[in-house]
Protein backbone atom coordinates (compact mmCIF):
# COMPACT_ATOMS: atom_id res chain seq x y z
CA UNK A 1 0.00 0.00 0.00
CA UNK A 2 1.34 3.30 -0.68
CA UNK A 3 1.56 6.38 1.49
CA UNK A 4 -1.03 8.63 -0.31
CA UNK A 5 -3.51 5.46 0.86
CA UNK A 6 -1.95 4.62 4.22
CA UNK A 7 -2.70 8.33 4.95
CA UNK A 8 -6.05 8.23 3.39
CA UNK A 9 -6.89 4.65 5.29
CA UNK A 10 -5.05 6.32 8.83
CA UNK A 11 -7.34 9.56 8.62
CA UNK A 12 -10.50 7.68 7.53
CA UNK A 13 -10.24 5.53 10.81
CA UNK A 14 -9.81 8.17 13.15
CA UNK A 15 -12.76 9.65 12.09
CA UNK A 16 -15.21 6.47 11.86
CA UNK A 17 -13.54 5.92 15.32
CA UNK A 18 -13.29 9.44 16.60
CA UNK A 19 -9.85 8.92 17.67
CA UNK A 20 -7.20 11.36 19.14
CA UNK A 21 -3.72 11.22 18.07
CA UNK A 22 -0.81 14.53 18.89
CA UNK A 23 0.68 14.07 14.94
CA UNK A 24 -0.06 11.30 11.83
CA UNK A 25 2.97 8.66 12.22
CA UNK A 26 5.55 9.65 10.48
CA UNK A 27 5.10 6.85 7.72
CA UNK A 28 1.76 8.07 6.38
CA UNK A 29 2.48 11.93 7.21
CA UNK A 30 2.50 14.09 4.36
CA UNK A 31 5.48 16.58 3.72
CA UNK A 32 4.18 19.13 1.57
CA UNK A 33 1.13 20.62 0.62
CA UNK A 34 0.83 18.81 -2.71
CA UNK A 35 1.06 15.68 -0.62
CA UNK A 36 -1.31 16.50 1.91
CA UNK A 37 -3.97 17.70 -1.13
CA UNK A 38 -2.85 14.09 -2.28
CA UNK A 39 -4.39 12.18 0.81
CA UNK A 40 -7.36 14.59 1.55
CA UNK A 41 -8.60 13.35 -2.35
CA UNK A 42 -8.86 9.75 -1.48
CA UNK A 43 -10.09 10.75 1.96
CA UNK A 44 -12.93 12.67 0.63
CA UNK A 45 -13.64 9.93 -1.82
CA UNK A 46 -13.95 7.55 1.53
CA UNK A 47 -16.36 9.88 3.21
CA UNK A 48 -19.05 10.27 0.27
CA UNK A 49 -19.06 6.38 -0.37
CA UNK A 50 -19.41 6.07 3.76
CA UNK A 51 -22.16 8.99 3.38
CA UNK A 52 -23.75 8.15 0.22
CA UNK A 53 -23.02 11.99 -0.45
CA UNK A 54 -21.46 13.82 -3.34
CA UNK A 55 -18.84 17.16 -3.42
CA UNK A 56 -20.88 20.58 -3.29
CA UNK A 57 -18.01 22.60 -3.43
CA UNK A 58 -15.07 24.08 -1.24
CA UNK A 59 -14.60 24.85 2.30
CA UNK A 60 -11.22 27.39 2.75
CA UNK A 61 -9.42 27.17 6.07
CA UNK A 62 -6.80 29.17 7.45
CA UNK A 63 -7.87 32.50 6.33
CA UNK A 64 -6.54 34.52 9.10
CA UNK A 65 -2.91 35.74 9.41
CA UNK A 66 -2.52 34.82 13.13
CA UNK A 67 -3.56 31.53 11.71
CA UNK A 68 -1.19 31.21 9.07
CA UNK A 69 1.39 32.15 11.05
CA UNK A 70 0.78 30.04 13.50
CA UNK A 71 1.15 27.30 10.52
CA UNK A 72 3.96 28.54 8.97
CA UNK A 73 2.34 28.82 5.46
CA UNK A 74 1.26 32.50 3.30
CA UNK A 75 -2.15 31.31 2.22
CA UNK A 76 -5.30 28.97 2.52
CA UNK A 77 -5.33 26.01 1.66
CA UNK A 78 -8.83 24.40 0.69
CA UNK A 79 -11.45 21.61 1.68
CA UNK A 80 -14.42 20.24 0.27
CA UNK A 81 -18.15 20.83 0.71
CA UNK A 82 -19.86 17.20 1.11
CA UNK A 83 -23.73 16.83 0.69
CA UNK A 84 -24.09 14.52 3.61
CA UNK A 85 -22.41 17.12 5.59
CA UNK A 86 -24.39 20.37 4.73
CA UNK A 87 -27.49 21.31 6.51
CA UNK A 88 -30.20 23.68 6.24
CA UNK A 89 -30.43 26.67 8.87
CA UNK A 90 -32.50 24.99 12.29
CA UNK A 91 -30.75 21.66 11.96
CA UNK A 92 -30.54 19.52 15.40
CA UNK A 93 -27.03 17.54 14.92
CA UNK A 94 -25.82 15.28 17.38
CA UNK A 95 -23.15 16.92 19.81
CA UNK A 96 -21.12 13.09 20.01
CA UNK A 97 -20.73 12.90 15.92
CA UNK A 98 -17.92 15.10 16.10
CA UNK A 99 -14.92 15.37 18.63
CA UNK A 100 -14.07 19.23 17.77
CA UNK A 101 -17.38 21.31 17.68
CA UNK A 102 -15.62 24.49 17.15
CA UNK A 103 -18.15 27.27 15.48
CA UNK A 104 -17.36 29.37 12.71
CA UNK A 105 -19.69 32.14 11.47
CA UNK A 106 -18.74 32.26 7.91
CA UNK A 107 -19.57 34.26 4.67
CA UNK A 108 -20.51 31.53 2.20
CA UNK A 109 -21.52 32.31 -1.93
CA UNK A 110 -22.77 30.10 -4.54
CA UNK A 111 -21.51 30.52 -8.13
CA UNK A 112 -23.87 31.36 -11.14
CA UNK A 113 -21.52 30.84 -13.69
CA UNK A 114 -18.24 28.44 -14.74
CA UNK A 115 -15.45 30.05 -13.89
CA UNK A 116 -13.01 30.25 -16.52
CA UNK A 117 -9.80 29.01 -16.76
CA UNK A 118 -6.46 30.72 -17.88
CA UNK A 119 -7.38 34.04 -15.76
CA UNK A 120 -5.97 35.60 -12.96
CA UNK A 121 -8.79 36.48 -10.82
CA UNK A 122 -9.48 39.60 -8.38
CA UNK A 123 -12.05 40.15 -5.83
CA UNK A 124 -13.74 42.56 -8.81
CA UNK A 125 -13.54 40.47 -11.48
CA UNK A 126 -14.76 37.00 -10.14
CA UNK A 127 -18.13 38.85 -8.53
CA UNK A 128 -19.96 38.39 -12.35
CA UNK A 129 -19.28 34.47 -11.34
CA UNK A 130 -21.24 34.53 -7.88
CA UNK A 131 -24.87 34.44 -8.01
CA UNK A 132 -26.06 34.83 -3.92
CA UNK A 133 -24.00 35.02 -0.49
CA UNK A 134 -25.14 32.75 1.69
CA UNK A 135 -24.92 33.11 5.65
CA UNK A 136 -23.54 29.55 7.00
CA UNK A 137 -22.10 27.80 9.62
CA UNK A 138 -19.27 25.96 9.94
CA UNK A 139 -18.42 23.40 12.33
CA UNK A 140 -14.34 22.75 12.25
CA UNK A 141 -13.46 19.23 13.79
CA UNK A 142 -10.42 17.60 14.07
CA UNK A 143 -8.77 14.59 16.22
CA UNK A 144 -5.36 15.90 16.68
CA UNK A 145 -4.16 16.86 20.70
CA UNK A 146 -3.53 20.68 19.28
CA UNK A 147 -3.90 21.47 15.72
CA UNK A 148 -1.66 24.13 15.76
CA UNK A 149 1.25 21.90 15.99
CA UNK A 150 1.06 19.29 13.43
CA UNK A 151 1.54 21.85 10.46
CA UNK A 152 -0.72 22.37 7.56
CA UNK A 153 -0.04 19.28 5.22
CA UNK A 154 -1.63 17.31 7.88
CA UNK A 155 -4.42 19.56 8.80
CA UNK A 156 -5.77 20.12 4.43
CA UNK A 157 -5.19 16.08 4.24
CA UNK A 158 -7.79 15.64 6.58
CA UNK A 159 -10.17 17.68 4.20
CA UNK A 160 -9.32 20.64 6.38
CA UNK A 161 -10.42 19.80 9.23
CA UNK A 162 -14.03 20.32 7.99
CA UNK A 163 -17.03 18.64 10.11
CA UNK A 164 -20.28 20.01 8.97
CA UNK A 165 -21.62 23.05 7.19
CA UNK A 166 -24.93 24.84 7.59
CA UNK A 167 -26.24 26.90 5.07
CA UNK A 168 -28.99 30.06 5.44
CA UNK A 169 -31.35 31.29 2.36
CA UNK A 170 -29.05 32.37 -0.11
CA UNK A 171 -29.76 36.54 -0.92
CA UNK A 172 -29.26 37.79 -4.27
CA UNK A 173 -29.09 41.22 -3.13
CA UNK A 174 -25.67 41.49 -2.56
CA UNK A 175 -23.78 43.22 -5.20
CA UNK A 176 -23.92 46.94 -3.32
CA UNK A 177 -22.56 45.31 0.25
CA UNK A 178 -18.56 46.56 1.57
CA UNK A 179 -17.83 43.03 2.61
CA UNK A 180 -15.00 44.00 4.27
CA UNK A 181 -17.13 46.69 6.47
CA UNK A 182 -19.80 43.91 7.23
CA UNK A 183 -20.91 43.33 10.45
CA UNK A 184 -21.11 40.15 11.69
CA UNK A 185 -21.98 38.18 14.79
CA UNK A 186 -22.21 34.53 16.48
CA UNK A 187 -24.41 34.00 19.41
CA UNK A 188 -24.59 31.19 21.77
CA UNK A 189 -27.32 30.31 23.81
CA UNK A 190 -29.25 33.42 22.81
CA UNK A 191 -27.15 35.65 25.22
CA UNK A 192 -23.40 35.49 24.38
CA UNK A 193 -22.27 37.01 21.34
CA UNK A 194 -19.49 37.29 19.52
CA UNK A 195 -19.02 40.37 16.79
CA UNK A 196 -16.82 40.45 13.73
CA UNK A 197 -16.59 41.44 10.29
CA UNK A 198 -15.66 40.07 6.69
CA UNK A 199 -12.37 42.10 7.00
CA UNK A 200 -11.33 39.09 9.65
CA UNK A 201 -11.56 36.80 6.17
CA UNK A 202 -8.01 38.23 4.43
CA UNK A 203 -9.62 41.05 4.05
CA UNK A 204 -12.07 40.45 2.18
CA UNK A 205 -14.02 37.30 2.08
CA UNK A 206 -14.06 38.33 -2.18
CA UNK A 207 -10.16 37.75 -1.38
CA UNK A 208 -11.11 34.27 -0.69
CA UNK A 209 -13.35 33.41 -3.68
CA UNK A 210 -10.08 35.21 -5.81
CA UNK A 211 -7.82 32.78 -4.47
CA UNK A 212 -10.03 29.66 -4.96
CA UNK A 213 -10.37 30.55 -8.24
CA UNK A 214 -6.95 30.99 -8.92
CA UNK A 215 -5.50 27.63 -6.70
CA UNK A 216 -8.02 25.57 -8.27
CA UNK A 217 -6.52 25.19 -11.65
CA UNK A 218 -3.56 24.48 -10.59
CA UNK A 219 -4.86 20.63 -8.93
CA UNK A 220 -6.56 20.11 -12.47
CA UNK A 221 -10.15 21.62 -11.18
CA UNK A 222 -12.30 24.67 -11.35
CA UNK A 223 -15.50 26.53 -9.66
CA UNK A 224 -18.52 25.76 -11.69
CA UNK A 225 -21.88 26.79 -11.40
CA UNK A 226 -23.58 25.65 -8.56
CA UNK A 227 -20.50 25.45 -5.92
CA UNK A 228 -20.52 26.92 -3.12
CA UNK A 229 -18.06 28.15 -0.88
CA UNK A 230 -17.36 29.02 2.22
CA UNK A 231 -14.69 31.42 3.19
CA UNK A 232 -13.58 31.24 6.81
CA UNK A 233 -14.27 32.93 10.10
CA UNK A 234 -15.10 36.09 10.68
CA UNK A 235 -15.31 36.10 14.91
CA UNK A 236 -13.79 34.92 17.54
CA UNK A 237 -14.34 31.00 17.62
CA UNK A 238 -16.78 29.26 20.32
CA UNK A 239 -16.07 25.60 21.63
CA UNK A 240 -19.62 24.58 21.51
CA UNK A 241 -21.23 21.56 23.79
CA UNK A 242 -24.07 19.85 23.54
CA UNK A 243 -27.18 21.22 24.25
CA UNK A 244 -25.67 24.82 22.92
CA UNK A 245 -27.98 27.05 20.29
CA UNK A 246 -26.15 28.68 17.93
CA UNK A 247 -26.72 31.24 15.46
CA UNK A 248 -25.14 33.73 13.50
CA UNK A 249 -26.20 36.56 12.34
CA UNK A 250 -25.25 38.82 9.05
CA UNK A 251 -27.60 41.64 9.31
CA UNK A 252 -29.20 42.62 5.81
CA UNK A 253 -27.90 39.41 4.11
CA UNK A 254 -29.46 37.10 6.61
CA UNK A 255 -29.08 34.61 9.52
CA UNK A 256 -28.62 30.84 9.91
CA UNK A 257 -29.10 29.05 13.12
CA UNK A 258 -28.20 25.34 14.62
CA UNK A 259 -28.40 23.21 17.79
CA UNK A 260 -26.46 20.47 19.21
CA UNK A 261 -28.31 17.57 20.70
Amino acid sequence: MDRITSGADYLFDMRVNKRQVAALPEDVRPHSLAGGYQVQELLVRKLLERGNGKPIGYKIACTSVLAQKALGVDAPFFGVLMSHSTHRSGVTVPGTDFVVRCVEAEFGFVMSEDVWSGITYTPETIKPFIGAVIPSIEIVDHRYHDWKTVGAPSLLADNAIHGCWVEGEPNTNWHSIDFAKHPTSLIVNRDKTFPGTGAAVLGNPLNVVAWLANELPKFGRRLSRGDKITTGLTTDVYLANPGDHLAADFGTLGRVEMTFA
